[in-house]
């Protein structure tokens, strides 16, 4: 890493060294997690990574300022989606600089706020902390939002409780108190495989998860007029959705099997993903009744793979209040994605959502973060660093 440069300097240098990196859900975080803990035992930071059980990935917590309680957790996920299937113009995991923008994988999901939060250190460190400033990276979000649990788990134990989390998803430093809770599921429907002209003595599978598709939608369309007292997300309500199905054999055969997965979206205070496998339940048993007595091997089973808390508004929480000031701002906003600062918050840490970027350009061929938005993520954490100090 370079010597004598600036904070931003730094932090665009820091966001190039993240990109390359390829943290696909799928692959290891390790050798990120590597750079990450050389980098930060080089600042004479100390920290300790968690491994997942499989030892291919880790998350990592860092301490800047007194290993005490009450200060402030800055956390983000390394991990980034697949680049397969879209179309790049360049190397997704070479960070290229045109103009003012830094384009590459995770540039602004979310290496950019990692790197911002690594390049602050030399500020941190020189800003005499009287409550210390954490720095916590995982893994997984894209996939499960699992990855930070273990370390979550042990804050207010072996390791310093912090009074308030800010998690860096892109936000364009606005202040984000809430978004709706993710439950995803999947339902496997085995039927009775004959040829089709006999379809009498069988039972479809692919029959069977139409009508169960069906009755999802029908209670989507409820959740939708049940619509969100608050009037804050978009769309105004919890939402079910089914995003991918496959099943049978031929056309001509009745088919022995059909899987489906599907999501349920609950706006805070509901317990929307309840309700859904409940009714589904029962529906699935009224259909078991109907269609498969006579069959043995037969079934249906539903499984919730996984489930992401909401993130409710908390006003006037140590977390709030913080971020508005330090965003020189006076109201909040709703996201309306998941994120793991439900996960946070279930865990009794007042938290926010607030980082650089915009979220539309998230997940997309040549991703970017703006320049200036890391600026102005360098400009929260010094005042962050004020509100800390001596």
């Amino acid at each position: 890493m370079s010597g004598d440069i600036s904070t931003i300097e730094r932090a665009i240098e820091l966001t190039g060294r993240l990109v390359a990196f390829d943290t696909e859900s799928s692959k290891s975080n390790l050798a990120l997690i590597d750079f990450v803990e050389s980098y930060l035992r080089a600042q004479d930071v100390p920290c300790i990574r968690a491994p997942n059980a499989t030892g291919d990935k880790a998350a990592i917590f860092a301490t800047i300022g007194p290993p005490i309680a009450g200060g402030v957790v800055l956390s983000g996920h390394t991990d980034v989606v697949p680049v397969t299937g879209q179309s790049w113009t360049a190397d997704p995991f070479t960070l290229r600089r045109e103009g003012d923008r830094l384009l590459g994988r995770g540039a602004v999901d979310m290496k950019g706020f990692g790197a911002v939060c690594l390049a602050m250190i030399p500020e941190f460190k020189a800003a005499g902390l009287t409550r210390p400033i954490h720095i916590f990276l995982s893994y997984d979000e894209e996939t499960t939002c699992l990855g930070p649990l273990d370390l979550l788990g042990r804050l207010g134990y072996d390791l310093p409780r912090p009074a308030a989390a800010v998690i860096g998803e892109p936000t364009s430093m606005q202040v984000a108190d809430a978004h709706k809770s993710v439950t995803t599921f999947v339902t496997r429907v085995r039927g009775y495989e004959i040829h089709s002209a006999n379809l009498h003595r069988g039972v479809s599978a692919v029959h069977v998860a139409l009508l169960l598709g069906a009755e999802l939608l029908r209670i989507g369309e409820e959740l939708a007029a049940a619509g969100d007292p608050t009037g804050r997300f978009d769309p105004p309500y919890s939402t079910l959705h089914i995003g991918v199905i496959e099943g049978g054999t031929a056309r001509n055969i009745v088919a022995k099997d059909c899987v489906f997965h599907w999501e349920v979206r609950g706006v805070p205070g509901t317990d929307a993903a309840r309700i859904v496998e409940e009714r589904l339940s029962a529906y699935s048993a009224e259909l078991m009744q109907r269609y498969f007595a006579p069959f043995p091997g037969t079934g249906i089973e539903t499984r919730m793979e996984v489930a992401v808390p909401g993130l409710a508004p908390q006003p006037g929480s140590p977390a709030e209040t913080l971020a508005l000031r330090l965003a020189r701002a006076n109201r909040t906003i709703a996201v309306p994605y998941a994120s793991e600062a439900g996960h946070f918050q279930q865990t009794g840490i007042p938290s926010v959502i607030c980082g650089p970027g915009r979220i539309d350009e998230a997940h997309q061929p040549d991703e970017y973060i703006e320049v200036g938005e890391l600026a102005a993520c360098v400009d929260f954490m010094r005042g962050l660093a004020r509100e800390l100090g001596a």
